[in-house]
């Protein structure tokens, strides 16, 4: 690669960055997550009961927390800083998260990642709507993602494999579906270190927090309510979607048939993947859909997605995919106060345009010819 192609690689990262922060100051742009996560860190480093961490609300839309014990206590260094050093360091952290899911990606893919192709990657992966949410509202997504793809792609009997996915799971509950991924491609030795990675954040947080700990596995985390509204346009999941269709708040079994039918089309099309980077797009597309919630923000897998697929060589259908995660359509529809659920037929696509291609994606992999259960067991991951 000539010095000039990595000039204007990193010229465009820089451009990139530089446009999206003009934006965001221009926008006031108020992090919202990051906020939240300041005031758990401060109920934590208090000492506060669940009362304390659970009770309160920030910002405008009055969000709570939502997180086990374990990830205020991470959060605590979040409430030492200015604020605007905080949102600084998140907004440029999280730009560096992403640098490192492109390389984890294009890695786990079977690329080869240069400085300069992630750099380059990087600038354009950053107006992706999943990828430019998590950024605007200083989410913890990227590092989540990050932290379970490198586990996941690390060589099979490496020693402590599992044991990072296990801590993803205790701050936030969703990447729990790796760990049945895990099991039916018949590792259960690294399952069973994510549960002892699982079961040791609680146990930390029950000794530094035990109220707050008792207060949110026994009562806080059946609040389904307070992670938001389930059928605003903002919910990429198949709940979100049914709500809308049906132009109802509660869509009750009405949801949960099709999201048990994707569940297990999803996993059985992770465990006959024919390869490792395959099954770790089908599994994180699965908890995707069959999650009660799925913010949009939360399909920043949409990155290892698209590495999977330009690795495979679908170019065009890698672009298109990208252009529907870059076109917004759901936030250029009607969607204040109900009128998410007043949407006609006609815009319902545009509404719901990541459960419909996780769907879409899970059924294709279904109908693919698996690896051979000989082949699967000496995968190696990149």
């Amino acid at each position: 690669m000539t010095v000039r192609t990595r000039t204007i690689a990193h010229l465009l990262l820089a451009v990139s960055v530089a446009a999206f922060v003009t934006l965001c100051v221009a926008q006031h742009a108020p992090m919202a997550d990051t906020l939240v996560y300041r005031a758990e860190g401060a109920a934590a480093a208090r000492g506060d009961g669940g009362a304390g961490l659970y009770g309160f609300t920030v910002t405008r839309w009055q969000l709570p927390a939502t997180y086990p014990p374990f990830a205020a206590l991470l959060f605590v260094p979040a409430a030492w800083p200015p604020l605007a050093a905080l949102k600084a360091v998140c907004l440029l952290g999280n730009i560096a998260l992403l640098a490192l899911l492109v390389h984890l990606s294009c890695r786990a893919a079977g690329l080869r990642p240069t400085r300069a192709s992630v750099c380059a990657v990087t600038a354009g992966a950053l107006w992706l709507e999943p990828v430019f949410q998590t950024v605007l509202f200083g989410q913890i997504n990227l590092a989540l993602a990050c932290l379970v793809l490198w586990d996941l792609n690390r060589p099979d009997g490496a020693r402590g494999k599992g044991l990072a996915l296990g801590v993803a799971i205790g701050v936030k509950l969703t990447p729990a579906v790796f760990v049945a991924y895990l099991l039916l491609t018949g590792r259960r030795r690294e399952a069973g270190r994510a549960a002892l990675g699982f079961a040791g954040t609680v146990a930390v947080g029950a000794t530094v927090l035990p109220y707050a700990t008792w207060e949110f596995w026994t009562r806080r985390l059946f609040e389904t309510g307070r992670v938001g509204k389930a059928w605003i346009v903002d919910n990429q999941s198949l709940q979100g979607l049914v709500a809308r269709v049906l132009h109802t708040a509660e869509p009750g079994a009405l949801w949960a048939v099709p999201a048990v039918l994707a569940g297990a089309a999803g996993l059985y099309a992770a465990r006959t993947a024919r390869t490792p980077a395959r099954g770790i797009a089908y599994t994180a597309l699965t908890g995707l859909l069959v999650s009660p919630v799925s913010w949009s923000h939360h399909w920043v897998w949409c990155v290892p997605l698209l590495a999977v697929l330009w690795a495979e060589g679908r170019r065009r259908t890698t672009v298109a995919l990208a252009l529907v995660f870059t076109a917004r359509t759901m936030w250029l529809l009607p969607h204040q106060g109900d009128l998410d659920l007043q949407l006609d037929w006609w815009q319902q696509p545009l509404a719901s345009p990541y459960p419909l291609l996780g769907v879409a994606f899970v059924l294709a992999g279904c109908r693919q010819p698996s690896a051979s259960s000989s082949s699967a067991s000496t995968i190696r991951y990149a």
